[in-house]
């Protein structure tokens, strides 16, 4: 455990897991803190380059040998790697400081006046707008978020200010830890079943979560929620509610919806019943205007007026891997998104179908873990009917082993007979990038879809098109 009264600006601090968005944004603020950083991971990647960029020093692989290497005095590991791994273990046997992520953290976050923005889906895309808009205002927050922030072009950053913007992560239970002034909780839905065995045990850890709100804090929820509505009416919640939704039965609601061909969308502001001003997005999505509700109540409960919020919400572009436009070739759209739950899909190609309303879209989904593919494969097939065809690739386990009978399959097969002809199996990368460029025509949109090693394959499929189509 990290003790109260360690100095973390003075230690040697050695990351295992590195290269992931979490992990590496850690890392980015221990760094801008003072502390000497290190770090490993199974393989490179875009984080750890800027890890290295920034004097952070990374080895390939996990090894207890860099426990001496790096003259460690905390180990910080994240929750893919078991607590009994040989790295782990020699830190253990050394007297080192052994944590969770969430601890080093979370030790950050609470010396802040925290908003920490919790939630099944819509983590990553608020907690950037939150950071975006405090940011434009001049306020230079400190941020930690789970994906790079597009207009920042980091992840992580030690600011000046008092304030601290940072994604809470429920998925082993870690995010309570943290201590926030101002908490959202943007959805709640029963989503990592290998740590969560009842939907109860998941309000159950939201509701402990929202009991850590600092006194005189408040908790900003999307009151429309399934999830939520079970939180408020089966727990008690001691701290100020904010709510917000679609209508204008909230504190801070929306109305008049408008998309804009290409991307993009507006709406009317209400605050408790009456209208307050018309907010331009230029992304796109119903989810990504409640994203924006969540952020304008939080922002004002900051301090900032509505008309130093609205600048800095018309610049936010989104987050890497959220609806991302990765380029265009001969007429061929090619778009990246990190959903890997049903429900994201369904919001993600939703929102493509309004700002593409006669375009072809074709999906590309790579299922992520064994589990959540187990629990949600008929979900899966329904989410993806949403696309006009639906390219399924091979599971992405990451730390998962394989359960027997699991597969990919099993969301083809549970496609609707009359939907069938509209999904393939692909093997592979290679596969799929061949019969993406047979298959395409101008206008058509593809969107790669999981949390997995997917999110390279847009690259790839702008640079196969480049070669075949010029």
């Amino acid at each position: 455990m990290l003790s109260d009264e360690l100095d973390l600006r003075k230690q040697n601090i050695h990351l295992m897991g590195v290269g992931g968005s979490g992990m590496s944004s850690l890392a980015i603020l221990l760094r801008e803190m003072g502390a000497n950083v290190s770090g490993c991971d199974t393989a490179l990647s875009s984080y750890t380059d800027k890890l290295e960029a920034k004097g952070i020093r990374v080895k390939v692989g996990h090894d207890q040998q860099h426990i001496n290497e790096f003259m460690a005095n905390i180990l910080v590991y994240s929750s893919a790697i078991p607590n009994d791994h040989p790295e782990i273990l020699r830190a253990w046997q050394q007297g080192i400081t052994v944590c969770r992520r969430a601890e080093i953290l979370s030790a950050v976050f609470n010396t802040h006046r925290g908003i920490g923005v919790a939630g099944t889906h819509g983590k990553t895309t608020t907690s950037s707008m939150v950071s975006v808009v405090l940011e434009n205002a001049g306020l230079d927050p400190s941020i930690a978020v789970g994906g790079e922030v597009l207009q920042l072009k980091t992840n992580a950053k030690l600011g000046k200010g008092e304030f601290m913007s940072a994604e809470l992560d429920e998925s082993d239970r870690s995010f309570v830890y943290f201590h926030p002034e101002i908490a959202i909780v943007t959805n709640i839905d029963w989503d990592h079943r290998d740590h969560y065995m009842t939907f109860k045990s998941v309000t159950d850890a939201f509701a402990e979560f929202l009991s850590n709100i600092k006194q005189g804090g408040c908790v900003i929820l999307f009151a429309d929620d399934p999830g939520v509505k079970d939180l408020l009416q089966n727990y008690k919640i001691d701290k100020e509610i904010i709510t917000y939704g679609l209508g204008i039965n909230f504190d801070y609601g929306a109305i008049n919806l408008s998309y804009k061909d290409g991307g993009g969308i507006s709406y009317d502001l209400y605050k408790k019943g009456g209208f307050v001003t018309s907010i331009e997005l230029q992304i796109s999505g119903e989810h990504n205007v409640l994203n924006s509700l969540a952020t304008i109540a939080a922002c004002e409960r900051c301090g900032l007026s509505i008309e130093q919020i609205k600048p800095g919400l018309a610049l936010f572009v989104g987050a890497k891997r959220r609806l991302q436009r990765k380029g265009e070739v001969a007429g061929v759209l090619v778009y990246d998104d990190y959903g890997h739950h049903p429900n994201e899909i369904i919001a993600t190609l939703k929102t493509m179908r309004q700002i593409f309303k006669n375009r072809r879209i074709v999906a590309i989904f790579q299922p992520h873990r064994f589990s959540r593919t187990a629990a949600l494969y008929k979900e899966f097939a329904e989410a993806l009917s949403l696309a006009d065809r639906a390219l399924i690739l091979p599971i992405y386990g990451s730390d998962e082993r394989p359960i027997d009978g699991i597969s990919s399959k099993l969301i083809f097969d549970a496609a609707s007979s009359d939907a069938r002809s509209h999904y393939e199996l692909s093997g592979s990368f290679d596969d799929l990038v061949n019969t993406v460029c047979n298959v395409a025509r101008p206008g058509d949109v593809f969107v790669t879809l999981g949390a997995g090693s997917v999110g390279t394959l847009g690259e790839k499929i702008l640079d196969n098109l480049k070669k075949t189509r010029h």
